[in-house]
């Protein structure tokens, strides 16, 4: 099932993407927000909800929000693909390899919906793309084991963890170039877990106006899925909604010779299996 937030004459709602229709479900469900609905007891029967409903718009013509437009927390993974550790090293990043997650938190401003832009800042000319596969907190807990990480998960969904480079470069808390206002793409919708086997290696791949950037598969996470759940929710408990994603493999564009970003006119998308494409123009902030 393909889950979506959106706008519907002027107010946040959500529903489910059905043949290419938008069918509403915060009402069937009693739940105002997507978050609150996959921590709900309604969401392990939500194909249900579907009956009798009719669609209110077509998926092309509804204001699309980030798939979560107010986590409560996004955690996200700092070179968890063996070969983007490479490449940055590569570049003369000095950073060794942890035995445990290496994370930092993304604010919910920083994010941007599918089709919406993501804004180049005025202050930077180096805004970097990182395709990544997003995990959604359905029944929250902490201290989850391993083992039971993918009961805690209500889906998928692609992520672009625009990065502004040389603000997160500025010292070696990399926080600041990670948080500037819509450059975090996150869409097109969430796919429930149930569509997804447990672990199973999705193909990833980021296209800059057409040409393939980035391609490798989630089966190359230094700590997989079940490992970064379980990580989290020992330093804090996890609530429905959170967003967990998961890192980035090679060919970003700080570490090719010369450096290559976004600028104001590119496309970039991010595609993964099984999960469907996040596109989002690039603006210069205004």
């Amino acid at each position: 099932m393909k889950l979506i937030s959106f706008k519907r004459a002027g107010r946040e709602t959500w529903g489910a993407v059905v043949d290419g229709k938008v069918i509403e479900l915060a009402a069937a469900s009693g739940c105002a927000t997507l978050a609150e609905f996959v921590g709900s007891d309604a969401f392990a029967t939500r194909e249900s909800l579907l009956n009798g409903l009719q669609p209110v718009a077509s998926f092309d013509d509804v204001e699309l929000l980030p798939v979560i437009p107010r986590p409560e927390k996004i955690w996200c993974a700092v070179r968890n693909y063996m070969d983007h550790h490479q490449e940055a090293l590569a570049s003369g990043l000095q950073r060794e390899l942890s035995d445990f997650p290496p994370l930092f938190l993304r604010t919910w401003r920083s994010q941007t919906a599918h089709n919406a832009p993501i804004v180049l800042p005025r202050v930077s000319e180096t805004l970097d793309w990182e395709g990544e596969l997003a995990v959604i907190i359905g029944k929250g807990d902490r201290d989850i084991a391993e083992a039971d990480a993918y009961k805690h998960i209500a889906g998928y969904a692609c992520y672009n963890e625009g990065s502004v480079r040389e603000w997160q470069f500025h010292a070696k808390q990399i926080a600041s170039g990670k948080n500037f206002e819509s450059t975090g793409g996150f869409g097109p919708w969430m796919v429930t877990a149930d569509e997804i086997e447990p672990g199973r290696p999705l193909k990833l791949e980021v296209r800059l106006n057409g040409e393939t950037v980035q391609s490798s598969d989630t089966g190359h996470m230094i700590f997989n899925t079940a490992r970064l759940i379980s990580y989290c929710s020992t330093i804090s408990t996890l609530s429905p909604g959170d967003v967990i994603v998961t890192g980035t493999p090679a060919g970003v564009g700080f570490a090719r010779k010369p450096p290559r970003y976004m600028k104001a006119g590119d496309v970039c998308e991010v595609e993964i299996e099984s999960i469907g494409i996040l596109r989002n123009p690039i603006v210069a902030q205004k």
